[in-house]
């Protein structure tokens, strides 16, 4: 059977496509199509598929495209207009006394495949897989088909956290998050999107993006506390500017 070869730019091939159990909401189906591009992509080729509502995974790029489901939402923060709460202000305080950070090109090593196992067991999202391997956090988190980096979280000289980044012409995307669980209380997850927010202001980049927004999902919830944001809801972004706007659409 010949494999679909989508018309973008650069074109890329439809390596998955059936229904499967989602991820996020254990009581549905959905289908996210994975899909190779043929060469690396360009910064700007990366916002337009960021703009298009995609996502990555290693080397694939995803869409949600669940036929009778809309609860994924991709979303984005606007960099230059962000405010920090007091929460956050919080949050950059205390780390700034204990955390170093550190920017570097993606890598596997024992440290990074033991914090991200112990990350998912330590936060309940291991579901009752296997712990990953070397081979599977390469795949996930080092192999790429645009400009990815990490930041890296050291308390002392040692290593508690890292967030894997990827770097558009006008934007960053956060791709995925992993710290020690011991060091929660330094909240390193909010740490890393503040950081990445004020990478995209030193860098002038316009845009922040955070994945997929799902109200009905906990873990995915937390997203809509970054304001202002934009989220991709039937095929075009809508703006959601302040406390007042998010408490008028749960209402």
């Amino acid at each position: 059977m010949a494999v679909p070869l989508l018309p973008e730019i650069p074109p890329e091939l439809v390596v998955f496509d059936r229904p499967s159990k989602c991820p996020y909401l254990p009581d549905r189906m959905a289908r996210l199509p994975l899909r190779l591009p043929v060469r690396r992509l360009a910064r700007s080729e990366l916002d337009e598929r960021l703009s298009s509502g995609d996502r990555r995974q290693g080397v694939l790029l995803y869409r949600p495209t669940c036929p009778s489901c809309h609860a994924c939402e991709p979303i984005r923060v606007d960099a230059q207009q962000f405010e920090p709460s007091r929460v956050h202000r919080r949050i950059e305080r205390r780390a700034h006394k204990s955390v170093r950070i550190e920017i570097g090109a993606t890598r596997v090593d024992s440290t990074r495949v033991a914090l991200y196992n112990a990350h998912k067991d330590g936060r309940g999202l291991s579901d009752g897989q296997p712990p990953i391997d070397a081979e599977g956090y390469r795949d996930f988190l080092v192999e790429s088909c645009c400009e990815s980096f990490e930041l890296r979280y050291f308390v002392g000289d040692e290593l508690v956290g890292v967030a894997v980044t990827d770097r558009g012409e006008n934007s960053l995307s956060a791709v995925y998050c992993h710290f020690d669980p011991a060091y929660e209380r330094l909240s390193l997850g909010t740490l890393s999107i503040l950081q990445q927010l004020a990478l995209c202001r030193r860098w002038s980049l316009s845009w922040l993006y955070l994945g997929l927004y799902i109200a009905d999902c906990t873990t995915m919830r937390y997203k809509s506390n970054y304001l202002p944001h934009e989220r991709f809801i039937h095929g075009r972004w809508r703006r959601f500017q302040t406390k007042q706007d998010l408490q008028s659409e749960a209402g």
